[in-house]
This record gives structure tokens, sequence and C-alpha cells, in this order.
């Protein structure tokens, strides 16, 4: 069956909140240096089989799109693809001219998925997590693969 992919609903908030919470510590998000509450953002879910298996969330401001989160439930099967695909259409809709994303120095997994569907590294703010501890204290130290956390990495997708 092929992956479908639907807007967050009011019923499916619950469930959303609690993969964002699990997956990302919280529902609070510094990207920027700017704290936001997860809860607020419009998202999409992929549905596979009947079964939530996805779940994007973004916001829309001053002409780009930042994802916010992007959640695969399952991996191989083209979740996160169909998410991506998905939202760049709102955001072309909406006249925005890029997707940016903020992702941490640690995150490998996301720089080879990112760029291998023609993503591109667009900045790096150096010490950006050390500060946005500030805001949001549960953020790691350390994370993937053993790699301490300090930095943002920007990445973006010309629409």
């Amino acid at each position: 069956m092929p992956i479908t992919i639907e807007t967050l609903t009011d019923d499916q908030r619950v469930w959303a909140h609690e993969i964002i919470e699990d997956n990302w510590g919280s529902t609070r998000m510094v990207s920027r240096g700017v704290l936001y509450d997860m809860t607020t953002f419009p998202g999409l879910v992929a549905v596979l089989d009947d079964q939530r298996v996805g779940l994007l969330t973004y916001r829309i401001e001053a002409g780009e799109c930042e994802i916010m989160s992007l959640d695969s439930l399952v991996e191989g099967h083209g979740v996160g693809t169909a998410l991506l695909a998905a939202v760049a259409e709102i955001a072309r809709a909406a006249g925005c001219q890029r997707l940016v994303l903020i992702t941490t120095n640690d995150n490998t997994h996301a720089f080879r998925f990112y760029q291998r569907r023609g993503w591109r590294l667009c900045g790096v703010r150096v010490g950006a997590v050390d500060d946005a501890r500030r805001l949001k204290p549960e953020i790691p130290l350390i994370g993937n693969d053993e790699i301490p956390i300090h930095d943002e990495i920007e990445l973006e997708y010309c629409l």
C-alpha cells in the first residue's frame, strides 16, 4: 500500500505531542535562538496500512517554510521522503521560495538523508546549542554516536 499524507487534525494532537516529546525530549524546540512551543504548529501525518507512521511539523514565516520536526516511525518505507514532498507543496502554495531546517552537529544520519534528497548546507551556528540550553536545559550534552552537541547546522531546499 502507498503512504498517504494527511493534515494533522485536532484529534491527532495528543499522539503528535507524544511523538515529539519522546523523540525530542520535550514539546519545546529551540531554533536560531528562539524557543518554540511545538504544540502550536501545523503538521502532516504519514499513514501506511491504516497506521500513523510519521509526523512532520512546520512553520511558515517571511516567505520561508521551516521544518520544525520530522519523525519517521518506520525506516525504509519512504515516510520521510513523502512528508518532505507534501510540505514542499504546502510551502509552494504559500509562496515560499525555500524550505529550511535546523539540526545539530551530531545528526549525521539527517545530513545523509537530506543531502540525498537535494538539500544543501547553508549555515553553521557555532555554539548555538550551548546557548540554546539556557532556554531548554534538557538538550543533551552528548548526542548520536557519542558526539558532543554544540552547533546548529542549517540546511535548505530551494523550491
